[in-house]
């Protein structure tokens, strides 16, 4: 059999997906029966994904996903976030939309240290939206920040998708954490630009509140201090190089358990953090390896290959290849999850930018801005459904949240697009510190 292995194969994988079955499962299922048909032995085939996954999973570079996962855990328990938020809307007591802006600061800093967006969502929805409702600030608005400065999560490092794209491609984790701060900056900037116009120019949906004179608590400066010092070990650690990636991720742990055992954080609450961060990581690295195998398959198969050829041979523009791309991303965030998506999709696009010239750095971070955009995008939405469960408004309905995170799909869509036409952005960082 030749290329028609490689059809039957993508069709197996997406007919799955969309009947429901687990993303792991149907690229596992998928990547066995292509080997299988390719070299016609069975023993063959379970030979080579059994060493596949076993070279995946003990990569040492995959450590760096829990440690991370268990440090944003642990800050999420302490309360910091919350104080973070209690700060930043102190401080920005005589701005338009304070509240709106504040959510933003804190989503950005606490971003920072969780590597996890649905964290954000959940931690926020429960902080920030009884405040803004208290303050009579209008649903759609409120659940629209909320849910749309989560996405600064996955792009701020540490980044699990970060982590996810820099094993899948073989890339330094380092220089792509160095990438996201950029454009993850200038996101942030436009989310807090559009709060602020918003509430200027329709001061019925972020009414002025007065000034707020409560004085910060030494709790309350702890965690957000504490968040900010966290920040500077972390990002500032492997900037410095003083760290690598994973080195930095275990002084994050380290410093995480010390701001919540200074925030009184009990021993149950400690242990239920590393279960959490248990549970969030075994679903990851099992993606992980099911990923690999199907990149296995796709590199034995030709696939890459044949489809790369495809594209050149198609006289596209890197702007054309590049829309194709999108559209993809996009259709695929609206019905399964981000890491799913670059499990699915980056054996196959990647080395199709690097063919057409694209800036490695660049098109990693436009990649995960344009999936970022899928956790909004409906049916699905993963961030919008984890507003929904999380905030305490039995009122509040999908197409709220939906409506209401618009605006910051679209500025997604937009800071993707400078990235990627600017690419300086994202590669001017890591190309001064690699």
């Amino acid at each position: 059999m030749g290329p028609e292995i490689i059809v039957y194969a993508l069709a197996t994988l997406l007919v799955l997906t969309f009947l429901g079955v687990h993303i792991g499962i149907a690229l596992g299922v998928s990547s066995m029966l292509g080997v299988y048909f390719l070299t016609g032995n069975i023993d063959v085939a379970l030979s080579v994904i059994s060493s596949t996954s076993y070279e995946a999973i003990r990569n040492h570079s995959l450590a760096i996903i829990p440690l991370f996962v268990l440090m944003g855990e642990i800050i999420n328990r302490s309360g910091a976030a919350t104080d973070l938020y209690k700060v930043c809307d102190r401080a920005l007591s005589k701005i338009p939309g304070r509240l709106a802006i504040a959510t933003v600061a804190g989503n950005t800093l606490f971003a920072a240290v969780s590597g996890v967006s649905i964290a954000s969502a959940a931690t926020f929805s429960r902080v920030a939206y009884p405040e803004m409702q208290k303050a009579g600030y209008d649903k759609r608005f409120s659940l629209g920040v909320i849910s749309g400065s989560a996405c600064l999560g996955m792009l701020i490092p540490p980044s699990v998708l970060l982590i996810v794209w820099a094993i899948l491609s073989e890339g330094s984790v380092g220089a792509l954490f160095l990438g996201g701060v950029g454009p993850g900056l200038v996101l942030g900037l436009a989310f807090a630009a559009y709060c602020l116009i918003a509430a200027s120019l329709r001061p019925s949906i972020a009414p002025k509140l007065r000034q707020q004179n409560a004085r910060i608590t030494r709790s309350e400066w702890i965690g957000s201090l504490g968040i900010v010092l966290l920040v500077f070990i972390v990002i500032g650690g492997i900037w410095g190089g003083v760290f690598t990636p994973t080195e930095a991720a275990g002084f994050g742990v380290l410093g995480s358990a010390l701001i919540a055992r200074l925030k009184g954080l009990g021993r149950l609450a400690f242990v239920e953090a590393i279960l959490n961060a248990g549970r969030t990581t075994a679903p990851i690295m099992f993606l992980l390896v099911a990923g690999s195998m199907y990149a296995r398959f796709m590199a034995m198969s030709g696939g890459t290959n044949l489809i790369q050829d495809l594209f050149v041979s198609s006289g596209m523009s890197i702007f054309g290849i590049l829309a194709i791309m999108t559209i993809v991303w996009l259709l695929l965030g609206a019905f399964v999850d981000s890491i799913s998506v670059i499990l699915m999709t980056l054996p196959i696009f990647f080395p199709i930018a690097m063919a057409a010239g694209i800036d490695e750095i660049a098109f990693a971070i436009y990649g995960i801005l344009v999936i970022e955009a899928g956790l909004l995008t409906p049916p699905v939405g993963l961030l919008v459904f984890t507003v929904k469960a999380s905030v305490p408004d039995s009122s509040v309905t999908l197409k709220d949240v939906f409506w209401g995170a618009l605006p910051y799909w679209l500025l997604i869509l937009a800071v993707a697009l400078l990235t990627i036409t600017i690419p300086q952005i994202a590669s001017w960082l890591p190309n001064k510190m690699f």
